[in-house]
């Protein structure tokens, strides 16, 4: 049987524990607010965005521009984008889970398969793995701006034009709500014709194309300007949406974990007074005991 000076040290622990992650939980929401506030403006923005760009280039020639051309393929980049720190349930775990199976299915089909990881944790993770590692990006959650988003982007185009990878994808979680993230596998270079978020198929299963265009001053310089623009909004709301999620995850592990906290200290307080009351209960019956004996 544990002695009493045991029982209360466990419970001074779980009650410092609970104060810690109750905390946990109140800065998580704090930053969430902020977070949300950021994605939900971002968001029409850059889904325009790209609707604009899977439009223009149906009806512009590939070839006019090299973030737009088509390659065999062989060669596949994939960003994971995972948070600097842990305590946020499953929302690491659930990356690098995804992002392992792609990277395995790529593998099967005989492609070449090269990773670029945002965060700590999917670089600690990928770090013991023999998949190779091209670029890493840690500590920009922080004090997250578009100019990280500027240099991520930065990076991607110029390899992609370099002809490092033939196509890059990107493995992040997308922000639904405060206890809601999904996992999402989305295709980034080259541009698809039929990438644009929320776009029905027409009942023919071909995209539908309009009258051409009128560019002013041209179609080339149009392109050199709205192009990269583009790449580094998906990548600022890419990034977006991961800090809102992880905030989103690590307030309700918080808040599991304060639940956890305060059951257990009810538990072993339990505990701890049935073992004081049967320690003051034998003392008496020693008294007790001895008393008679005295008689």
């Amino acid at each position: 049987m544990p002695s009493l000076q045991s029982l209360r040290r466990k419970i001074a622990a779980f009650k410092n524990t609970q104060k810690i992650t109750k905390a946990m939980k109140m800065v998580a929401a704090a930053k969430l607010k902020r977070s949300q506030d950021r994605i939900l403006a971002a968001r029409p923005y850059a889904h325009k965005m790209r609707g604009v760009l899977s439009n223009l280039s149906q009806r512009v020639n590939r070839t006019s521009h090299p973030l737009l051309q088509k390659r065999e393929g062989k060669k596949i980049e994939i960003l994971v984008v995972t948070s600097d720190r842990g305590l946020c349930g499953g929302f690491n775990g659930n990356i690098v889970r995804k992002s392992s199976e792609f990277v395995r299915q790529c593998e099967a089909q005989g492609l070449s398969v090269n990773l670029s990881l945002i965060g700590r944790k999917g670089r600690d993770y990928f770090r013991r793995r023999s998949w190779p590692i091209r670029q890493e990006w840690t500590g920009i959650f922080d004090k997250l701006t578009f100019e990280h988003a500027i240099d991520i982007g930065g990076d991607l185009t110029e390899n992609f034009v370099k002809g490092t990878f033939d196509e890059l994808y990107v493995v992040y979680n997308e922000f639904k709500s405060a206890i809601q993230q999904r996992v999402i596998v989305e295709k980034l270079f080259p541009i698809d014709a039929a990438a644009e978020f929320g776009a029905a198929p027409s009942a023919t299963g071909q995209s539908a194309v309009g009258g051409s265009y009128l560019y002013e001053p041209d179609e080339g310089e149009l392109l050199n300007a709205l192009v990269p623009k583009h790449f580094q909004i998906q990548a600022y709301r890419i990034l977006l949406e991961s800090a809102a999620a992880e905030h989103g995850a690590r307030m309700a592990a918080m808040d599991g974990a304060t639940r956890n906290a305060g059951q257990l200290i009810k538990k072993v307080t339990l505990y701890y007074n049935k073992t004081r009351q049967a320690a003051i209960t034998k003392e008496l019956m020693d008294i007790v005991g001895g008393a008679e004996a005295l008689k």
